[in-house]
């Protein structure tokens, strides 16, 4: 074999993670609050950048969206939101348009940059096959992790102090699987103050959720097992009440106490010791351990700085039947580029240094315009599209939910999982069910066995516990005989499956429920004998 030396081209194609590119990733996954932050430090770095004048003669209206039960997907409509209107927002527009640019070898050799890089209307995501962008002066503008950026802050990464909502929400990740008993737990939680009470009429939860008060009793029956002790109640007597049921305390002597504290708030020992049926002592007794108990549970957190859950997306009835779907234009930065500044400046510069910053600094601040347009459009095309995913819901109420991924929304918006991904994080949504984040509209899914639609694993759930509820104390179900049943109705499931939803929904195994049921059992008909004995005694 012999050796020569040659020249020898090759076209490749490969993703090349642009700055831009890079800038466009992290607003994406931004939650509104953090967007307003990141928009401000760039209004103060960057002299071409400004804000958008309240006082303009036109606001370009928000963006929306629109789906009905005969449309597959909605359109937008009005100005881009983030960049805003250019004619509308532009300073200085007659002056800008009526001065001669030259030609485009002029124009280009002006800004140091072809006008494709500076106009172009491609999404940022395009931009990183763009291999010709000239990137900023330094990386770490595009929040590179450099070890000698100044804004280096140790304290960002010292823990912050637990809150009770946040306590409260880790239980409730635990305690529940189904999306359906997680949203009407994170409802109810949201709903606690800081002093662990919940308001005392719960009515209108069962309503905006769209769920059966069975439902909310169940699920708030749960909450208020949570610690600490006594949390998630309705007055105070019921906090109480939970405390010593936590404690074993709460015989019949404890309830009417608990149930008449307005008699121990005027101090009518005499009343209490009637109703209680009880000594002196043991009246005393029980009045110090009521002491003893906490009447605030939810003090002991700390109590964080409350903020505002701002909407990105709202969701109302459309006149048609269907549903109109907006995004919040309040959360939307506006911010322009101010081109005119860049002309006056481009004539004066002399310096290379000087010129090669402000190029940057146009190049920069267009970027980021960009990507505040397609942030915007982002979320507004992956929120219609739950919308019209999960039209059963906000029609019917959370016992609709039906399977859902990140897939089956990327694919019909022509996007990435990753990108759906980080647009459904830290977003929320306004409905008239309540504000929900976009996440918690995923659920899972079941395959069928006949080969039809797909099952929700909500549903699933909730067929294994109406199987289990409506056996008989004789006929206790396996989970065998539970998978034997679901196949029937045309749900294909493996008994392992099963068991991890049974274990999930705190329900114990076919042996023990017979020994339960039994007992239960055992226990109703010796007390019907007791009173049957005692009815057929002489007088």
């Amino acid at each position: 074999m012999a050796l020569t030396q040659r020249l020898e081209f090759r076209q490749s194609q490969s993703l090349v993670m642009t700055p831009q590119l890079m800038q466009a990733i992290k607003l994406l996954q931004l939650s509104n609050l953090d967007l307003t932050t990141f928009v401000e430090e760039e209004l103060e770095r960057n002299p071409l950048l400004e804000r958008a004048s309240d006082e303009a003669p036109t606001e370009a209206p928000a963006e929306t969206g629109q789906f009905s039960d005969g449309d597959d997907f909605g359109g937008s409509s009005g100005d881009e939101p983030g960049g805003g209107s250019g004619e509308a927002f532009e300073p200085g527009q007659e002056e800008w348009m009526s001065k001669d640019l030259g030609t485009r070898a002029e124009i280009e050799q002006t800004l140091d940059t072809g006008l494709d890089n500076v106009f172009s209307e491609e999404p940022a995501e395009a931009a990183a096959r763009n291999a010709q962008d000239a990137a900023p002066t330094t990386y770490t503008e595009w929040g590179g992790g450099a070890s000698g950026d100044e804004d280096y802050n140790l304290e960002a990464f010292v823990a912050a102090e637990t809150t009770l909502a946040d306590h409260l929400a880790e239980q409730l990740s635990v305690a529940f699987t189904t999306p359906a008993q997680r949203m009407i737990g994170q409802y109810l939680i949201d709903l606690v103050d800081e002093a662990g009470y919940l308001p005392p009429d719960l009515g209108q939860a069962a309503e905006r959720l769209g769920a059966s008060q069975q439902e909310v009793d169940d699920v708030l029956a749960v909450l208020q097992k949570f610690d600490p002790p006594g949390v998630c109640a309705r007055s105070l007597s019921e906090c109480l009440a939970i405390q010593l049921r936590e404690l074993d305390r709460y015989d019949p002597a404890m309830q009417a106490l608990v149930e008449h504290l307005d008699l121990l708030a005027k101090r009518d020992i005499a009343s209490l010791r009637k109703l209680c049926g009880v000594d002196d002592e043991d009246i005393a007794d029980m009045i110090g351990e009521i002491r003893r108990l906490n009447p605030k549970p939810g003090m002991k957190f700390g109590s964080a700085r409350l903020q505002t859950m701002v909407p990105d997306v709202y969701v109302r009835p459309g006149p048609d039947g269907g549903w109109h779907v907006e995004l919040n234009s309040d959360t939307l930065p506006r911010v322009l580029v101010n081109q005119t500044y860049y002309s006056e400046l481009s004539k004066k510069i002399g310096k290379d240094g000087d010129k090669s910053y402000f190029t940057d600094a146009l190049q920069n601040a267009t970027w980021l315009v960009r990507a505040l347009d397609q942030r915007a459009r982002t979320i507004l095309k992956v929120a219609t599209e739950i919308v019209r995913q999960q039209d059963g819901f906000f029609t019917h109420g959370v016992a609709h939910l039906r399977p859902l991924n990140l897939k089956a929304v990327a694919d019909a918006i022509q996007m990435h999982e990753s990108t759906v991904s980080r647009v459904t994080a830290n977003k929320y949504m306004a409905t008239n069910r309540g504000t929900f984040e976009l996440k918690y509209f995923f659920t899972a899914s079941i395959a069928s066995a006949d080969g039809g639609e797909a099952h929700s694993a909500e549903a699933v759930r909730h067929h294994i516990k109406q199987l289990i509820d409506s056996e008989e104390p004789s006929a206790i179900l396996s989970d065998d005989t539970i998978v034997e049943r679901l196949r029937a109705s045309g749900i294909d499931i493996a008994r392992r499956t099963v068991a991890k939803y049974r274990e999930a929904m705190r329900i114990p195994s076919s042996v023990q429920r017979r020994r339960d049921k039994q007992s239960t059992l055992g226990n109703v008909l010796s007390s019907a004998l007791s009173d049957r004995s005692r009815n057929t005694e002489p007088a």
